[in-house]
């Protein structure tokens, strides 16, 4: 199991009412959020491993270089070049999660200069069994692949309420499967993330070009033969959008080759540092959503 963490963490941030506080009067509605998260996922699903995947980056300059709107609406604009624009009390709690889920021996894994996307895509590519990926990132769609079991778990009323993202929902949603899926996504841009696609190609016209031609590379082989069916303004579009073209796939396509750290994924059953997690438990309240964690936990042996 594959935790996108900034994604849970985000959601519960949103999701659980910040007068949720620390002894002290600091909000910890995040870190409870997440530990509840993670509780329901483990006594749901039971993984022997698991590991939250974290944005050592989340704005790589390599992705920037090629696409300069990559996510800039995200940075804030009275925040120092590069810093993301989060919420005040948020970026508070994040040290926090990452402190507990090093005391639990939870398994914790960013790199420098790449995305959560990247570590989840390169620990997806890696693993012999099944992998189920837990994320509210449509991109990470990408990644679904019947044949070696990797599934996607998109939370619509917590984890609790996941929709479950296999080949079969790909094709029913969007008409692609998992591997056509990031060429869907460069044809119809996403705001969200600063990718401007292709003047008048949305998600369903991007849907119908790749079942007529079979990929990015098809589509853009029928605009530039003159006897292709493309409508002549669709093979202008595409033609004009030639530099974005060229950029894009890299962009939107998660790396899957990545150096990672050293790490145990092993789901643990026991705290690996008690007396750490004990401090954090006091000094920051978490109450019941730990020890609601520990317990399920110290019940999937």
């Amino acid at each position: 199991m594959l935790l996108d963490s900034a994604s849970l963490y985000f959601r519960a941030y949103f999701g659980v009412p910040d007068s949720l506080k620390s002894p002290d009067g600091q909000p910890v509605n995040a870190v409870r959020g997440l530990l509840d998260f993670i509780t329901r996922l483990v006594h749901d699903h039971r993984p022997d491993q698991l590991v939250a995947c974290m944005d050592a980056d989340w704005r790589p300059q390599w992705r920037v270089d090629l696409i300069p709107t990559y996510k800039t609406h995200r940075v804030a604009e009275a925040a120092t070049e590069g810093e993301e624009e989060i919420p005040d009390t948020l970026a508070p709690q994040v040290p926090v999660i990452e402190q507990v889920l090093d005391a639990l021996g939870i398994a914790r894994v960013g790199v420098p200069g790449y995305e959560a996307d990247d570590v989840i895509g390169t620990l997806a590519t890696r693993a012999a069994g099944p992998v189920q990926i837990i994320t509210g990132d449509r991109d990470l769609f990408q990644l679904v692949d019947d044949a070696r079991g990797v599934q996607v778990l998109y939370p619509l009323k917590g984890v609790g309420m996941a929709q479950l993202i296999d080949e079969a929902a790909l094709r029913e949603k969007y008409g692609v499967t998992g591997t056509e899926y990031a060429d869907m996504a460069a044809l119809r841009g996403d705001p969200s993330d600063g990718l401007p696609g292709v003047k008048g190609i949305g998600e369903k016209t991007a849907t119908q070009l790749i079942r007529e031609y079979g990929d990015l590379p098809g589509i853009r082989a029928a605009a530039a033969d003159p006897l292709s069916k493309l409508t002549p303004a669709r093979r202008k579009n595409i033609l004009e959008a030639a530099p974005y073209l060229d950029v894009a796939p890299t962009v939107v396509r998660v790396a899957t080759d990545i150096p990672l750290p050293d790490f145990d994924p092993t789901l643990p059953h026991e705290p690996l540092d008690p007396m750490t997690l004990e401090d954090l438990a006091t000094r920051w309240g978490l109450g019941t959503s730990l020890t609601r964690l520990l317990d399920t936990l110290a019940t999937t042996r």
